[in-house]
């Protein structure tokens, strides 16, 4: 087989040349395929590559796979005066491209690039700063249609050849109802995505178009000309791709310096990986240049250093590991007036303990007494899961406009005694939850004025979002508009208010007041949750045993009794997360197969991806059934992580 750059591979080179070296290579894994966010978004990105598709309803569907026969009837096709092809075939040396549309008018080509990211501008204006320089956000698709306009250009001489980014409008509204359910994904045989249309695509069934196409054939010239940034590719844009495709044809590595963003080179293969004889592009890329041995690896490097905006400056001086930094590396360390962690504190606290092996936690004691001390019972946790997708389910929203589904509710008392209250679940296809999600929040929080805490910013941004949208209707429309708008400005802030009531953001606490090894250069729930689990006896002796469900002495309503928190393997704790129960457990393979939903629920990105399955109509009883026990133990899970972290705090300064 040929080994053409493709659109998908230049891309990948554009990021970093020497990932083309490891790409396709099944002994490299990539960690892509595992991300549950990445997957959504795919998912969204075909369903949104179908939906343009529909747009040019004559429009002919180049369906085969490989090059030739695709080359061969895109040169067919492309004899016609006027036509319109959806994964046209273009070659050009050893370039290869297959183009979502290209619609042909005498001796016009526009070249169409469908991508499923939002876009809420008018003109290709919009994609460039001030200055007139590409914004950094779009770079990437600007860069992917001039290597297609490239690719084109030279394979068609003859043409005129125009290119467009075509994107999901955020100013465009859905005319129809249950336009994304349209979209059906499944997994093909060979392992792909693919989209089934589900019912009629005439223009009355699509509604309005939510889709903008932009010409940006301005931008195009200025990459070619190497104007359109401020860093430029050194051998030019022309001369950069055909540097790319001679290494990538020739399967020889792209020398790349280190830089900060090996951190998140997809191609680390986990230790279980290399175990079963997988390399890790990674340790490979870096045992090259350094000379680095496998046990280089387990010392501390300052790519995991927390927030730490100094990483390349310090590589290209040669420092690499923690212990060759120094406090002055990080910056000005000054001590808060109040005692509180700062940005640089933190970073030196974080590279000390590492350096120094220093297990045990830092806990601002203080700090924390007065804050808890302020917190009036009782106390309430809330946690939310919400969606927002290119094509929007209900009629009347936007692309990526927020949906919020589902809520979690644990409750502590003034007694410490601890109670998952609440929680709430629009698992109804067809049915636009996000009124009914503030209603029955109002209805768990109005009874009394405790404290409510949240993690991290998502839940004020969420309420924030829908605020808007209720601004947007009469009482009319939805009776209690009034109330929830004022219940919402009670809990919430924004530039125009702060609500008496406003919720706490541990997160926040965390930054400020606690610090632990194992949290390694993360604030995630999921890193901090198992960081005091293994270092809180009293967490260990409490959780450890079956307290745990719906009618045991911290009350659930999603885990039967005698549910145990704290459990062990290999004498480690293993992380909550992990105790999540298979989604499909004890159900046949065959059956699985069936079902919309092929993962199990342990993070938001499948989260989002369980509620999108759950809008189709014909998703069966029983899947249903498990996708939504699924989802509520997901959710009350994070709820109970954030009272387990209040529960450790408030034991240490009682």
């Amino acid at each position: 087989m040929p080994r053409y750059l493709t659109k998908s591979r230049f891309k990948l080179g554009l990021n970093c040349p020497k990932k083309l070296y490891y790409t396709g290579k099944p002994q490299y894994p990539d960690s892509r395929s595992e991300d549950s966010f990445l997957r959504a978004l795919a998912e969204g990105g075909y369903q949104v590559g179908t939906l343009a598709k529909c747009y040019y309803p004559n429009g002919i569907d180049i369906e085969e796979l490989g090059y030739e026969v695709p080359l061969e009837r895109t040169r067919n096709l492309l004899t016609n005066q006027d036509v319109v092809i959806f994964e046209a075939a273009f070659t050009y040396q050893n370039l290869f491209i297959r183009a979502d549309i290209v619609e042909k008018k005498g001796n016009r080509i526009n070249l169409i690039e469908v991508k499923a990211k939002s876009f809420g501008g008018n003109s290709s204006l919009d994609f460039l700063n001030k200055k007139g320089h590409i914004i950094p956000s779009w770079k990437e698709y600007l860069y992917d249609i001039a290597f297609q306009k490239y690719v084109v250009s030279k394979a068609y001489p003859n043409f005129e050849v125009y290119s467009y980014l075509m994107l999901a409008n955020k100013n465009a509204v859905a005319t129809v109802n249950g336009l994304n359910q349209k979209f059906r994904l499944r997994n093909a045989d060979n392992d792909r995505l693919e989209v089934d249309i589900v019912g009629s695509t005439t223009v009355e069934e699509l509604g309005d178009e939510i889709l903008i196409r932009v010409n940006v054939d301005d931008i195009v010239k200025s990459i070619f000309d190497g104007v359109d940034s401020p860093v430029k590719i050194e051998e030019g844009f022309i001369n950069h791709i055909h540097s790319l495709a001679n290494k990538y044809e020739q399967d020889e590595a792209i020398y790349v310096p280190i830089n900060k963003n090996c951190k998140d080179c997809e191609f680390t293969a986990t230790p279980e990986q290399e175990r079963a004889g997988k390399i890790s592009g990674f340790k490979e890329c870096w045992k090259s240049q350094l000379g680095w041995i496998d046990e280089d690896f387990s010392k501390p490097r300052i790519l995991d250093i927390w927030d730490f905006r100094s990483k390349d400056e310090l590589m290209q001086k040669g420092k690499l590991l923690m212990s060759e930094v120094c406090e002055n590396d990080i910056g000005t360390i000054i001590p808060q007036a109040d005692g509180t962690l700062s940005r640089t504190e933190r970073q030196w606290l974080q590279v000390k303990k590492t350096v120094e092996g220093d297990t045990e936690p830092y806990i601002n004691v203080s700090g924390l007494k007065e804050e808890l001390n302020s917190f009036k019972f009782p106390l309430h946790f809330i946690d939310f899961e919400t969606s927002a997708v290119a094509i929007p389910f209900f009629k009347g929203r936007k692309p990526y406009e927020q949906v919020a589904f589902q809520f979690s509710h644990h409750i502590v008392y003034e007694d410490l005694s601890i109670e998952h209250k609440g929680q709430f679940l629009c698992h109804e296809s067809g049915m636009f939850p996000n009124f009914e999600f503030v209603r029955q929040l109002k209805l768990q929080l109005e009874n009394d004025n405790g404290t409510i805490f949240k993690y991290a910013d998502h839940e004020n941004t969420i309420l924030n979002h829908i605020l808007a949208q209720l601004n947007t209707i009469s009482s009319s429309e939805v009776s209690d508009r009034d109330l929830l708008i004022s219940f919402i400005k009670t809990i919430t802030h924004s530039e125009n208010h702060k609500g008496e009531r406003d919720m706490v953001d541990l997160r926040k606490l965390v930054l400020k007041h606690y610090y632990h090894p194992l949290m390694g250069g993360s604030n995630s729930i999921k890193d901090v949750l198992p960081a005091i689990l293994s270092s809180s006896k009293y967490i260990q002796e409490k959780y450890s045993e079956p307290i745990y469900g719906k009618n045991s002495l911290v009350k659930s309503l999603n885990y039967d009794d005698g549910w145990r928190w704290i459990q062990w393997n290999g004498g480690k704790i293993v992380s909550p997360y992990k105790l999540l129960p298979p989604l499909f457990e004890g159900i046949d393979d065959e059956q699985i197969e069936s079902f919309l939903m092929q993962s199990d629920i342990q993070d938001g990105g499948a989260a989002m991806t369980a509620y999108a399955k759950l809008q189709f109509t014909d998703v069966s009883e029983l899947e249903r059934e498990l996708v939504v026990k699924g989802l509520l133990k997901y959710c009350e899970l994070d709820t109970m992580a954030m009272v387990i972290i209040w529960e450790y705090w408030n034991k240490i300064i009682s």
